[in-house]
Order: structure tokens, then sequence, then C-alpha cells
């Protein structure tokens, strides 16, 4: 599928990640930080789902009978723990590169994941709709995340839930998001990230609410260099950090 005319696609941003995409599954590679975070980007991602939609997390299939999309999938780090929880899946992206990627590992998983190349536009106005959309480090790279909000929460059923994460945008996160992560650690090319792209918790929960959705939650992704780990925690917002929000009316699930 290809984009709508009217998109919030940043050519510029999608060449970044189609240059590392091959690189998906490598634990030690260019996304060697999203394989450290993800497994605590999976357990607020479980508690937010279990929590709308009454679900018990120790269920043989938790997610079933719910639709989810993963929206910029990349390789599908989230988009096959969902699957294996039994939610029909959804992974679309902008970067072409990334979509053959994620079949071929899905395939060699034995999970039957639907990707596609698209954008949260184009799927709107096909009018596709899901329980929940995971928007996990995607809204910094955008061009314009109020119209890139507004199309997910297009893709919402009513009660549905959005878990959103991106990158605060002060000080401490220019010194560990672009200095230490893309020049001292050298755990993503350099220029992987515009600082000026980030955005502020407060500022999110604007972009939500205008977008018409209601933001029920936050919390940060902290990273222990000490324990060489990431926590989520109640207070620290300063770096990485996550958003919980729904979609006024009846929860569909």
């Amino acid at each position: 599928m290809s984009a709508t005319q009217e998109t919030t696609v940043d050519d510029s941003e999608i060449a970044k990640f189609e240059a590392m995409a091959a690189e998906w599954w490598d634990p030690h590679g260019k996304f060697k930080p999203l394989h450290m975070l993800n497994p605590t980007r999976l357990d607020y991602i479980i508690d937010q789902i279990c929590a709308e939609f009454g679900r018990d997390p120790k269920a043989r299939a938790p997610f079933a009978g719910l639709r989810i999309l993963d929206i910029g999938c990349g390789g599908g780090l989230l988009s096959e723990p969902m699957a294996r929880l039994g939610a029909e899946v959804v992974g679309a992206d902008a970067a072409a590169r990334n979509i053959p990627v994620a079949r071929i590992h899905a395939e060699q998983s034995g999970l039957n994941i639907d990707y596609r190349h698209t954008t949260a536009e184009a799927l709107a106005e096909a009018g596709e709709r899901f329980d929940v959309v995971l928007n996990m480090e995607v809204v910094e790279h955008v061009a314009d995340p109020l119209v890139y909000l507004a199309a997910c929460q297009q893709l919402l059923k009513p009660g549905g839930l959005m878990v959103c994460s991106t990158l605060n945008r002060n000080p401490k996160s220019y010194m560990m998001a672009i200095i230490g992560a893309e020049h001292v650690m050298r755990w993503l090319p350099k220029g992987t990230h515009d600082w000026k792209k980030f955005i502020t918790p407060d500022e999110l929960f604007d972009l939500l609410r205008k977008a018409g959705l209601d933001p029920v939650d936050r919390k940060g992704f902290v990273f222990n260099p000490v324990a060489w780990s990431w926590r989520i925690s109640d207070r620290d917002l300063s770096v990485n950090y996550v958003t919980a929000s729904i979609k006024p009316g009846s929860v569909g699930g």
C-alpha cells in the first residue's frame, strides 16, 4: 500500500531507518538500545492492555480477540510478542525495507502477522480500526505530530487504547540520547535523532487531547548504567517516557 497524498512521513527520517533495516534482529547491532529497552516496554504495554480490556496476563492467549496495530513496527520487535499473546496484529512501517525483514522473521518464528508498507494516514483513510495502537518511538520522527496523532486516533475503535512513547526535550535528554547514545556509546548512528523534534510530556498530553484522545497515564523509562538495565518510573520522565490514552466511547474488546 502506498501513502496518501497528505502524509506526515518525513523522507529524511525514513532513509535513516531504511539504511539500518537488516540489523533489526541483531541484539548487538544498531538497534541494541531497543533490544535492551524492549522487555520494559512490553511490561508497560501488557499492563495497560490488560487493565483497559480486563484481560488476565497469565491466561494462555490473553489478547485473543483484540486487533492491534504496531505503527512504525520496524523489524517486529513488538509485533511478535503481541501475536504470541493471541492478538491479531498488523505491523505498519513507512520504511519499505523494514517489511521484508519483519515478514521473514515472523515466518521463521511461526507467527502470522500482517505486515504492510504503509502509513497511519493511509490506514485511517482505508477505514481500518483497531482495539490498540502501539505508537512507540515514532512521533519524534514525523513531520507534523498533531496530524499524525489525529490519524492514530482515527484508527482506534471507541474505547480503544493507544500507547505512545517518545523522548523528552531538555538538556539531560540531549546529553543522554544524542551525545551519549550516538557519539559516546555509538549505540545509534549519528543523526538518528533530532533533539529539536523531541516532545515534553506536557506537550505530548496536549497534542493527544487536541487529537481527540484522553491521556490516562504516563511513566518514565529509566536506564541504570550500573545495573545496565531499564526500569519503569512513576517520577523520572526526564529522557525516555511512555503514555497511555483512550479514545472516548465504550470499550470494544
